[in-house]
């Protein structure tokens, strides 16, 4: 009886000491940089600020990481962003090939082929845009290219407003005017090439004509050495109101 009771009693201890739970726990090692906090593809979606949508995001995949110092979102492949007014008109449009957005700083940095349109319909190319919504500035150091309905101008670096109605560019490296008529007798030739082409496709693999380079794979234009004559553009040219 006594030994019945000696087995019962160390059967029960090991039962209990079989059952205790041993519980360890991980730090979260890193910065927060290595895995986003949130992850979401094929995104559309409007953005308010003070109350007002002001903002349309098309991308195929929005990361946030806001675990870190400098909370950031990360647009990796690419991002189609329009800009409204407070009476919801288009007043912008911003196309790139990737971007961030630095949330605490209200900062964007816009990379690749970066291009943007204004109201106005003029475009903006370049390879690196910021966005500084606190200050409502658009600045770059790139080079860019501007067309507009009556010139085009090139050069490194520039600094404008939010909607890119009003901008400077700090070194200009050529303003070419442009002639409407010629531009019109050009788009017809595009037009009338275009249809060459269509038609030209339809022939044996031998007898196809080579398309032409988009403007994105054209080299962009060197920077003329200083003091040319072609380069001593008037730099109050290259600053626009509109």
């Amino acid at each position: 009886m006594r030994r019945l009771l000696l087995y019962t009693a160390l059967g029960a201890a090991a039962c209990c000491s079989c059952g205790e739970e041993r519980q360890s726990y991980v730090p979260n090692v890193g910065d927060g940089l290595e895995s986003p906090t949130m992850s979401t593809a094929d995104v559309s979606t409007f953005i308010s600020d003070s109350g007002y949508v002001r903002y349309h995001i098309v991308t195929p995949l929005w990361q946030m990481f806001e675990e870190t110092k400098d909370p950031f979102w990360r647009f990796p492949q690419g991002l189609d962003l329009e800009q409204y007014d407070l009476a919801m008109q288009p007043q912008a449009n911003i196309r790139s090939d990737s971007a961030t957005y630095f949330s605490r700083r209200r900062l964007w940095r816009l990379d690749g082929h970066v291009v943007m349109v204004n109201v106005d319909g003029d475009s903006f190319l370049t390879s690196q845009l910021f966005w500084d919504q606190q200050k409502r500035q658009v600045y770059s150091d790139s080079f860019i290219h501007i067309v507009r309905t009556d010139r085009i101008i090139e050069g490194y670096g520039f600094t404008s407003n939010e909607n890119m109605t009003a901008y400077t560019v700090n070194r200009p490296t050529g303003i070419i005017p442009v002639d409407r008529e010629a531009r019109n007798d050009n788009a017809s030739a595009t037009a009338d090439s275009a249809a060459t082409d269509s038609a030209a496709a339809a022939l044996p693999a031998t007898g196809r004509r080579h398309a032409p380079a988009r403007a994105s794979q054209r080299t962009a234009r060197p920077e003329l050495p200083a003091g040319d004559a072609t380069t001593t553009t008037s730099t109050t040219t290259a600053t626009t109101t509109r």
